[in-house]
């Protein structure tokens, strides 16, 4: 049991309350327009999260064990602590790699989710990497997320549509701004190790107003969703809750006091998220 538990440390797989809601929207959004809800489709959607995320996190802390160690704030982190061994961190994020790409090939009424999901898993796990060679890693970040609602959506119908694809971007520009809050607090360390961030690269003033423009974006997309889907006013309760506290953050975390960042990334946005999923799920259903 313990062992679970530093796994799921590990992963921090509380977060997963960030990208499941969307990737469930974008299930039942797939659901009301074949009109065919199947509990064994569900829960593969859900597996899959599971899996990719498993896998994408793990990979971060493997890849990333050695600046996470360097920095007092990850220190605590269950590799550089020397809970879990690196080996067997790289062995679960291969194990989560295959079963995801496994669980993909059950939807077995259409090959595409299959088809693409190594192209899933290369952004996903490729991640980790690009704050060794670009600024825009907050971006590669949220288009991971991104892949939750269309990637739900594909899983279901094995065709593309618009209103999870839009929803996929309006996903991209929030988790890209809200990351970037995230890391101001390693601005420093970034910069003494060369590593590349928005932060590291425009300043913290700068960094929030690129922030504020993300999420603006994402404000201007969560209209027009409402406004090309079949919609009711239980969508629009939940965009309006979902944009304020979208822009609550800004107000909280402000250039001259970072000292909220965490309630910022971790509280508001996983309360935005559920929201969001459960308004546009309930909306569905109902």
């Amino acid at each position: 049991m313990t062992k679970i538990k530093n796994y799921l440390s590990l992963v921090k797989f509380a977060h997963t309350i960030f990208a499941m809601p969307f990737a469930l929207a974008g299930f039942f959004i797939a659901v009301h327009q074949i009109n065919d809800f199947r509990w064994s489709l569900l829960i593969l959607v859900v597996l899959c999260m599971i899996f990719a995320r498993n896998a994408a996190m793990g990979f971060n802390r493997y890849i990333d064990r050695e600046f996470d160690a360097a920095n007092k704030r990850t220190a605590v982190r269950e590799i550089p602590a020397g809970i879990i061994n690196p080996k067997m961190a790289l062995i679960f994020v291969i194990v989560n790699s295959i079963l995801f790409v496994i669980t993909t090939y059950f939807f077995n009424e259409n090959r595409l989710a299959f088809y693409l999901s190594p192209i899933a898993l290369l952004v996903i796990l490729g991640y980790s990497l690009c704050k060794r060679f670009t600024s825009f890693s907050h971006i590669v970040l949220g288009i991971g997320l991104a892949l939750a609602p269309i990637g739900a959506y594909i899983a279901v119908t094995g065709t593309f549509d618009v209103l999870p694809l839009l929803m996929s971007f309006m996903v991209l520009f929030w988790v890209s701004g809200f990351d970037i809050i995230y890391a101001l607090q390693d601005i420093d360390f970034d910069k003494s190790l060369k590593l590349r961030s928005i932060p590291s690269w425009l300043g913290v003033r700068n960094s929030l107003l690129f922030s504020t423009i993300l999420h603006i974006l994402s404000f201007v997309l969560v209209i027009a969703i409402g406004l090309i889907g079949d919609w009711n006013i239980l969508y629009w309760i939940g965009g309006v809750i979902f944009s304020i506290l979208l822009f609550y953050q800004h107000i909280i975390v402000k250039s001259t006091d970072l000292s909220k960042i965490n309630l910022a990334f971790f509280t508001t946005n996983g309360i935005a998220s559920l929201v969001y999923g459960i308004f546009c799920i309930l909306d569905l259903l109902i």
